[in-house]
């Protein structure tokens, strides 16, 4: 997983910059890998990255394309207390126990006071 991970930074990092921009899609064709990567395993991300990758060209219409995990919850994990941290995505439901993996902006800016 690490080296999957790796690899598509390697390339948003060093071989993306020199390509133009060409994605159809929003979130971008990497950011998509490192959120599938990051929230499922190796051969479902594999599977779903090259899915988004052949899509990604003239013939489709594009837009935005979240990324979609399998995730399930016990009861006990909603009672759970609230974390001083931030959520990093938000899980939207699209089916039984899939949903769609969208990042979470912080929108508030602190203000320095004068």
């Amino acid at each position: 997983m690490k080296i999957a991970t790796s690899l598509v930074i390697f390339y948003k990092k060093y071989i993306s910059p020199l390509l133009p921009r060409s994605c159809r899609y929003y979130p971008s064709c990497s950011e998509y890998a490192l959120w599938q990567l990051s929230h499922s395993g190796i051969i479902a991300s594999i599977f779903a990255i090259s899915l988004r990758i052949l899509r990604c060209n003239q013939l489709f219409r594009g837009g935005i394309d979240y990324p979609i995990i399998k995730r399930k919850f016990t009861p006990s994990y909603l009672f759970l207390k609230q974390s001083q941290v931030e959520p990093k995505f938000w899980l939207i439901r699209h089916k039984k126990d899939k949903f769609y993996l969208i990042k979470a902006f912080d929108y508030q800016r602190k203000r320095s006071v004068r």
